[in-house]
This record gives C-alpha cells, sequence and structure tokens, in this order.
C-alpha cells in the first residue's frame, strides 16, 4: 500500500458548479479544497472503485497461480456436509 504521507501534484479540469461546491463546503467546515477532493476521491475508492480494485487484485490472483480449483472446494464442501471431516 503507498505512503499515505506522500502526495502528487495533479492538474485535472472540474465542472465550475462542482468547484463552487467544493468551495462551499470547504470554507463551511474550514477545510482546504484539497481536502474536500481527496475526501471525495476516497469516498469513490471505497465504494464504486472497490470492486474494480478487487476484479484486478483477483485476476493477477488467477494469473500468479493463487487459486482454488472449483471441482476441489465443492468436493471439500460435501466432505463436510457429509460429517467425513473433522
Amino acid at each position: 500500500m503507498p505512503n499515505a504521507n506522500i502526495s502528487e501534484s495533479v492538474t485535472l479540469r472540474i465542472p465550475s458548479d462542482i468547484v463552487s461546491d467544493i468551495e462551499t463546503i470547504a470554507e463551511a467546515t474550514q477545510r482546504s479544497r484539497s481536502y474536500i477532493i481527496v475526501r471525495a476521491l476516497r469516498t469513490y475508492l471505497m465504494n464504486e472503485g472497490s470492486g474494480i480494485l478487487a476484479a484486478i487484485k483477483g485476476r493477477d490472483q488467477i494469473l500468479n497461480g493463487e487459486h482454488e480449483d472449483m471441482d476441489d472446494v465443492l468436493a471439500d464442501i460435501d466432505r463436510i456436509v457429509s460429517g467425513k471431516v473433522a
């Protein structure tokens, strides 16, 4: 996981109405625009972004051989359900 204390400058274009909302929230909460934008990005990453990141991680695990064969998993479940596993 990247170090949260290290930051990078990013240039992007944001619609004026969104910038206005960011500035209003920043002023009301006595926070910087950067703080509000980073919080918004973190929220996106926790919600919509987390599924994308999980899919990428899963794909990488499969490519690296880090997976279980579904037939083996089902056989294990059958043994557990039938009581043949201690």
